[in-house]
């Protein structure tokens, strides 16, 4: 899902940097504001996971191959901002280090893979939780809803930037995209599912979004007393 340098217009990928920025920001100053000490070693290793699991790649099919997105796995361990924080500062490593995907496109990828599937697997989270019975099975369940359905977001927005990029016609790419990805999103949700169970069994209080509601999710950050 990584799009290289040279495959969006100039006006998409400014459009999408500006956005990204913006939500980036925004996950900063939250992060300035309810980062605890505890949280912090946290955030760190899971944004080491991220992007270790993101550097390997499994077949899918046709000769096309995947790899692990995180945003829905980063969302339940430390909310859907910090999520999107997590996924930018992982696509930031890898195109400067690992020109994994373009510098020119950083502000797409990271508006794909982080807010798009970050908030988004955060707002699936949010409303399962809200109509499922509080069991194990059901979170499970609504976990791998997520990290599925913020793989197929993503592919979906990025096949909208490249058709509005004039790269390649819509009718043509988002089929293409979708198709692949809903395999890629099987291995996703298998993967998540597999570490959030593993962290509900050892350690449960590090779940953050078990009583998240949707409209905490776009509540803007309170300003600190007297401020």
């Amino acid at each position: 899902m990584h799009i290289p340098d040279g495959f969006l217009s100039p006006e998409i990928a400014a459009g999408t940097g500006v956005v990204a920025a913006g939500a980036v920001g925004h996950a900063l100053r939250r992060a300035d504001r309810t980062l605890d000490e505890r949280a912090v070693p946290l955030l760190g290793v899971t944004g080491a996971f991220v992007f270790a699991a993101q550097m390997l790649n499994f077949p899918v099919a046709g000769g096309t191959s995947g790899h692990f997105l995180g945003a829905a796995l980063a969302a339940v361990l430390l909310g859907p901002w910090m999520a999107c924080l997590v996924l930018a500062v992982v696509l930031v490593m890898q195109a400067f280090v690992f020109a994994d995907g373009g510098v020119t496109a950083l502000g797409a990828n990271i508006l794909n893979m982080g807010v798009v599937g970050g908030l988004g697997a955060g707002l699936v989270l949010a409303a399962g939780r809200r109509v499922l019975p509080r069991t194990r099975g059901a979170f499970l369940g609504l976990v791998a809803v997520a990290a599925w359905l913020a793989v197929m977001a993503g592919a979906a927005a990025c096949s909208l930037e490249l058709a509005a990029s004039g790269t390649v016609p819509l009718g043509t790419v988002l089929p293409a995209m979708l198709g692949v990805h809903a395999l890629i999103g099987v291995g996703e949700a298998v993967v998540t599912v597999a570490a959030v169970a593993a962290v509900l069994s050892a350690r449960p209080d590090l779940i953050a979004v078990r009583d998240l509601r949707p409209e905490e999710i776009a509540r803007p950050v309170a300003s600190p007393e007297g401020a």
